[in-house]
């Protein structure tokens, strides 16, 4: 079941090295005003929602700001743009594939930002369509912990999951998007570490790219991407060994 997301691999590996910064309190919030608005604005019946809300608590957002996100969600607070939820596509150095997931209250400011972040680091923003179809969306319970991988794999298969990624003391699961509940609860029961779950854009194929200019300007170009508030996700399709990571970042 192993090997399935180089993606998630280079994003732990930039972590480490980095420190990559965490969802800002605007991003967090967003995701829950969404999720309140896309079905029932009680955390108890609604995944979403309650999966925004752990992200939000562990981030440290105060329970006022979150009951606030809730309300926008459900129409009971005024005085604030609807947001809508939009998917960038586009290509960075070596036509790597990127793919953008964003919540706007205004289109074109989101679009000019994105515009402007890929013209400046080696990219181009692309038309709808044009990477999306290299992508799979995938649901992802991410575990925490010493992890015994015999006993993984036997909670995987059991919970319906379709394949998982063990790098030190972090793993992460993956399964279609409608058993992500049932999985992340069913690894809960059995004592798994569930420190996340997500939704995520997988990348079907990757491309190993071995130049260290190249690798610069894509972080670099997916930092700029991942600082914009309107920005919620992004993912691309390229990988790399550990060795030209550490060179990246001196």
């Amino acid at each position: 079941m192993a090997g399935h997301s180089k993606w998630a691999n280079i994003k732990r590996q930039k972590a480490r090295v980095d420190a990559v910064r965490g969802k800002t309190f605007t991003q967090l919030s967003r995701a829950i005003i969404v999720a309140s608005r896309n079905g029932v604005p009680d955390p108890a019946g609604n995944f979403q929602l309650r999966t925004a809300i752990e992200k939000a608590k562990a981030a440290g957002i105060p329970n006022e700001n979150i009951d606030r996100a809730i309300a926008k969600g459900n129409g009971t607070f005024a005085g604030d743009n609807p947001l809508t939820a939009i998917r960038y596509e586009g290509y960075g150095a070596g036509g790597v594939a990127i793919l953008i997931e964003a919540l706007t209250d205004n289109r074109n400011r989101t679009a000019a930002d994105l515009r402007a972040a890929f013209s400046k680091n080696g990219g181009n923003l692309g038309e709808t369509g044009c990477v999306s179809w290299m992508f799979t969306q995938k649901g992802v319970v991410v575990i925490f912990g010493v992890i015994d991988e015999e006993e993984l794999l036997e909670a995987s298969l059991e919970g319906g999951a379709e394949s998982y990624e063990v790098d030190e003391q972090i793993a992460e699961v993956f399964t279609d998007i409608d058993n992500l509940e049932h999985l992340s609860q069913y690894l809960k029961d059995r004592t798994f570490t569930v420190s996340e779950v997500e939704l995520r854009w997988v990348p079907d194929t990757s491309i190993e790219i071995s130049d260290l200019d190249q690798v610069r300007s894509l972080l670099k170009l997916i930092d700029t991407l991942e600082s914009l508030d309107d920005v919620q996700n992004v993912t691309a399709n390229f990988e790399m060994t550990d060795q030209l990571m550490m060179l990246s970042m001196v």
